[in-house]
């Protein structure tokens, strides 16, 4: 079993002693897990995703608990999007780099990290080696990508759960990142930003900035943007979500790009919305952005001005002035 070497830190995330490893389960005071291809399943049975449900053989009446704030289409959403986009790119280093600026990442060689939201678990492949052990959640069958995609990091430990309601005990962790996570969420990110704070010293976070230092044309393109999404995201069609992600590719993200570029030499590309971002990107990653924007029915955006009110609960919020807007580090 994956986790038969990795008991003792099963014990201490969970903070107890009762803690039994079994054949397909993780008995933790007497609460079986289940375990499916190294994932320890956190999820009520309620919230599965359809196919994990087919895997462990349970009907959807065997469980008819409602949860009001868990958002099914958004789990659907992010399942589908990494299952589609499965591979670790050159360019998600970068992207590993400039979401870290803030860390210390040589302070990070004997801590546990703690990675919410990690999708396919793209830049836990690049902490892998950073780090004494890293845990990995997510509500979506994007874990079980992540798992694949660290499938020889012997460190890693993996968890389909909901990060609002993680069983783990106050302070399991030395760092938790959750980039580009929270803002999906049917509750506050800010609020939620907040309730991390009981699991880890230090957190890094990434929320959609509310382009509050662009102009206001760029806020403009976003209503018309929204109020589009609004309607796709209800789409669960494959082929429709295929072809409407190429439209947007080719016809609304790669326009933007050559004409930012042509504007370059005038030092006037930054007033050309997703040129900075995309410039510089495959065109497969600007397919999966792509796709993560027009299926992503929930979408909260937050100015710098209010992730800095986290302050009254933080020692320390520290705001990146680099791309992407905003990513920021919170100090206990």
């Amino acid at each position: 079993m994956y986790y038969a070497d990795k008991l003792e830190s099963l014990r201490d995330i969970w903070g107890t002693q009762e803690v039994v490893l079994n054949a397909d389960s993780v008995v933790v005071r007497n609460h079986a897990y289940p375990v499916v291809d190294d994932v320890i399943i956190l999820l009520d049975p309620s919230l599965y995703p359809d196919h994990l449900r087919r895997r462990l053989a349970l009907r959807r009446r065997d469980s008819v608990r409602s949860i009001d704030d868990f958002a099914e289409d958004i789990q659907f959403t992010f399942g589908k999007e990494w299952q589609k986009f499965p591979e670790i790119l050159p360019e998600h280093e970068e992207s590993f780099r400039h979401y870290f600026d803030l860390v210390d990442l040589v302070a990070l060689r004997e801590a546990r990290v703690c990675d919410l939201g990690c999708g396919m678990g793209r830049w836990s492949y690049f902490l892998r080696d950073k780090c004494r052990e890293i845990v990995l959640l997510d509500f979506s069958e994007a874990i079980f990508v992540a798992r694949r995609n660290l499938a020889h990091a012997g460190n890693a430990l993996f968890f389909m759960g909901d990060l609002t309601r993680l069983p783990f005990r106050n302070g399991f962790a030395d760092f938790l990142f959750c980039l580009g996570v929270l803002h999906t969420l049917p509750t506050s990110a800010i609020e939620e930003v907040r309730a991390l704070r009981k699991y880890a010293p230090r957190l890094l976070i990434y929320l959609f900035y509310a382009l509050d230092n662009r102009p206001f044309y760029f806020r403009l393109l976003l209503a018309l943007v929204t109020a589009l999404r609004l309607l796709t995201a209800r789409v669960r069609n494959p082929l429709f979500r295929a072809g409407l992600t190429w439209a947007g590719t080719l016809g609304i993200y790669l326009p933007l790009i050559f004409l930012g570029s042509a504007l370059r030499p005038l030092g006037l590309s930054h007033y050309i919305p997703v040129y900075e971002g995309y410039h510089d990107r495959s065109l497969q990653q600007i397919r999966q952005d792509v796709y993560d924007r027009m299926f992503t029915r929930i979408e909260h955006r937050y100015s710098r001005k209010r992730i800095l009110t986290l302050r009254d609960t933080f020692s320390k919020v520290v705001i990146s002035d680099l791309l992407p807007y905003w990513h920021f580090l919170c100090e206990s």
